[in-house]
């Protein structure tokens, strides 16, 4: 196996790390931090199912990245995220340490934090970029600020899905919702909380969990989504576990977790769906027309219809999951 950026940058000599505390913001769970001394490491992962891989490893985790000697930046798909994390970090470190792929947007980035601070040394290797700097105040109006209520009437910030608009499947599922819907409903990628209001909005609906991985669009959520039915949950959708069985789940799956399209993710969140609703249980999902689900839904319920659709979209209505295990 090839070594990392990091890995290489560290052990050639020419990034030194000084002495002292390492915030890692944002690492993949298999982000290489071999060449760092453990003890100093401090990992800060919203997204819930790296966040419990670095966990099960033995590595100090939080949520929120906290202040220390040395910051390293991992760059996300998200540039106005990146940004923030850029101007977080260097507000509070001695040493910010830039690691990413040419697909997340590491170069751009490279190029502008050059125009602020002239020569910053750099190894390009992987498909990537590894870059690093002193710490400095240059940085201050890339800042994201807490969530805002866009012009849709939600609130958003920098990182979310669908931070500009209101998802278009996902307001087709809202459509196409009945009247009336179970008593206990689940979201599942529940995002920053849109399908909350027309699920509530529903006759019968008694309770409604809203199961999210990724902690800046559960905050969204939380402000956006303030009817005390709810219960809120950070967590992995495909691995939760809820104490009863749900009567009814709706749910957008995501299907990225890189640049390219993995229908995976959408077949294991049909799988996690039919474990997690009782044997009278239903299912709303909304998915891009090009993804294909329609095997993995029949492979998990007994009866599955395409109810509404567009030439983007469609709405898959299921019911009678089958005996999986429930463990």
């Amino acid at each position: 196996m090839s070594s990392s950026r990091l890995s290489t940058a560290v052990a050639d000599g020419v990034l030194v790390l000084p002495n002292g505390k390492i915030t890692i913001m944002r690492p993949a769970a298999d982000y290489d931090i071999s060449a760092l001394p453990r003890d100093d490491v401090m990992i800060a992962q919203g997204f819930y199912p790296d966040f419990a891989s670095w966990n099960d490893a033995g590595y100090r985790v939080t949520g929120k990245a906290k202040p220390a000697d040395i910051a390293i930046v991992v760059v996300p798909r998200s540039k106005a995220l990146a940004r923030s994390m850029v101007a977080a970090a260097a507000t509070w470190a001695k040493l910010v340490i830039v690691d990413g792929y040419k697909t997340d947007g590491v170069d751009s980035l490279f190029k502008e934090c050059r125009k602020r601070l002239g020569d910053v040394s750099s190894i390009p290797k992987g498909h990537g970029r590894i870059f690093w700097f002193e710490g400095t105040d240059a940085f201050t109006d890339w800042a994201a600020p807490p969530p805002v209520q866009g012009d849709h009437g939600f609130f958003t910030t920098a990182g979310v899905f669908s931070d500009g608009a209101v998802d278009k499947g996902s307001a087709l599922l809202a459509e196409v919702l009945p009247e009336k819907m179970p008593s206990k409903m689940a979201d599942i990628g529940a995002g920053w909380g849109y399908l909350a209001a027309p699920v509530l909005a529903r006759a019968g609906v008694a309770s409604l969990d809203m199961i999210e991985a990724e902690t800046l669009s559960l905050d969204c959520a939380r402000l956006n989504v303030t009817d005390t039915r709810v219960n809120f949950h950070w967590a992995d959708a495909t691995t939760f576990k809820p104490r009863n069985a749900y009567d009814g789940i709706v749910m957008n799956p995501p299907f990225h977790s890189g640049r390219s399209a993995e229908p995976s993710i959408g077949r294991a969140f049909i799988a996690a769906s039919a474990r997690m609703l009782a044997s009278h249980g239903k299912l709303w999902m909304v998915a891009n027309r090009h993804l294909p689900y329609e095997q993995a839904l029949r492979e998990s319920f007994r009866n599955v219809d395409e109810v509404a659709g567009n030439g983007a979209f469609k709405v898959f209505h299921a019911t009678r999951p089958l005996r999986l295990e429930r463990s």
